[in-house]
């Protein structure tokens, strides 16, 4: 059995993380790198694996930086079964499509507006027709449900609890080359206890080997209890001195967390009824409408809002808009209001026309609720950079930056001491998906 890591190494992004057993090979996870362009230009334009020689494919959740790669993936020749839960099946269908949607443009842009004489047309990773052919060699696997996906592998997904259809991935394997069973547990990306809408993470009791992400293995997050009045304050402050609240959030999980959240404090009168609330992006839309339709994930507070016939995801004044033209109407009205856009880590989408619109205005306001990696927009803006560039041109940042980290998915390092020490029998730990310095951290700690 041997075990080699191809991404999400030392760093936070492109997970892809190879199992070689009896004579076959898993690839768990198949994820896009992000954040500095060229560098992660040169990852993902080949893999340093051949695709014909992988086997079978496992993924952990729906996010991009573990997924995106997966049409790439086929497109160079693989031809075997992507296994994943039926939410992210059905996320999946949509996140491809948007990444496949945006490359695409891209090339185009650059191939039209950017390319010399003489220089190779860009083409992108995949298109939309990649696809379209790669969603058919899903195969959706439920929680729990133990599936042989080679020969002596079973695999079993359980809650990961951190974003909808999530999973950690429970590997028994029966190694031919000494005769031993081994159990292995990959935990893609590990939630937290009590975050709104889903269910908390699962408690592994026992495993050999154990692959588990390190995003957040050198800090502490802020009680999730305590998130609603830090909100409503920020919101109550932004909207007194007239202004706008933009929060960058990513379509999958953290949007419709905080559509939640917002929806709670509607409830109780914490932030006004007639408060305007807008989700700018056509791939949130898309999304939440998934999570609507996946109630099975929800935990027993979201649940019971279900059955009284609340709608947390269309409440009040929550608006959604996919029209790009309706989009570019928020700068022209006055009225303060909420703006929740992506891309969560500020580099593209729709999320830049409203920091362009908003951030040197000082009564406007920037909540930043999310993990954001080096060399991002996210990251310049959170390290008090006194300028950003943003579709090629430097704006001041004048808006009020808040920071909160209660909403972060990701498992800080309590929760992952927590998980870790209440498991038996653990023979060894990799720790994959944190930048060095977390990783190095944590390591250090957890060895004590």
């Amino acid at each position: 059995m041997k075990l080699i890591f191809h991404g999400a190494a030392r760093e936070v992004t492109g997970s892809r993380h190879i199992l070689k057993v009896n004579g076959k090979t898993l690839l768990m996870d198949c994820g896009m790198c992000q954040g500095n362009r060229k560098n992660c230009e040169a990852k993902n334009s080949k893999f340093q694996f051949d695709p014909e020689e992988i086997d079978a494919v496992l993924l952990s959740h729906a996010h991009i930086d573990h997924t995106g790669m997966v049409p790439r993936l086929a497109k160079l020749g693989y031809k075997g079964p992507i296994y994943a839960t039926p939410s992210t099946t059905d996320l999946c269908s949509y996140m491809l499509l948007d990444s496949a949607r945006i490359q695409e443009h891209q090339a185009d842009y650059y191939n039209r507006r950017r390319r010399k004489d003489g220089e190779p047309k860009k083409e992108p990773l995949y298109t939309q027709s990649d696809v379209h052919k790669v969603l058919d060699q899903f195969v959706p696997v439920q929680y729990r449900h133990e599936k042989e996906i080679l020969p002596g592998v079973k695999l079993t997904f359980f809650n990961a609890g951190h974003i909808l259809g999530s999973a950690l991935s429970y590997l028994t394997i029966n190694d031919s080359e000494d005769g031993k069973t081994k159990t292995l547990c990959y935990t893609g990306d590990l939630g937290r206890r009590n975050l709104p809408i889903l269910k908390d993470p699962f408690q592994i009791e026992k495993v050999d080997y154990l692959i588990t992400e390190s995003t957040y293995g050198d800090r502490f997050h802020e009680a999730i209890t305590e998130v609603g009045d830090k909100l409503a304050k920020i919101v109550s402050e932004t909207i007194g001195r007239g202004g706008n609240l933009i929060i960058p959030a990513f379509s999958l999980g953290r949007t419709q967390e905080i559509v939640y959240t917002l929806y709670e404090l509607s409830e109780v009168g914490k932030i006004p009824a007639d408060l305007p609330i807008i989700v700018d992006s056509p791939l949130s839309v898309n999304l939440t409408e998934v999570f609507k339709r996946h109630p099975e994930d929800f935990d027993k507070e979201a649940h019971e809002e279900l059955m009284k016939g609340h709608n947390p995801f269309g409440f009040g004044r929550l608006r959604y808009i996919r029209d790009v033209e309706d989009s570019k109407a928020l700068a022209d009205n006055p009225m303060p209001k909420i703006i929740i856009s992506s891309s969560g880590m500020m580099d593209h989408g729709r999320v830049v026309h409203h920091l362009i619109n908003n951030i040197e205005d000082p009564r406007n306001s920037v909540l930043v609720v999310g993990f954001m990696a080096q060399h991002t927009t996210g990251r310049k803006i959170i390290d008090k950079e006194p300028t950003v560039k943003l579709f090629g041109k430097d704006y001041k940042v004048e808006a009020e930056v808040t920071v909160v980290d209660a909403f972060s998915g990701h498992a800080d390092r309590s929760d992952l001491i927590d998980f870790i020490t209440k498991i038996d029998d653990l023979k060894k730990v990799f720790l994959v998906h944190g930048e060095e310095e977390q990783a190095e951290s944590f390591k250090e700690y957890l060895g004590e």
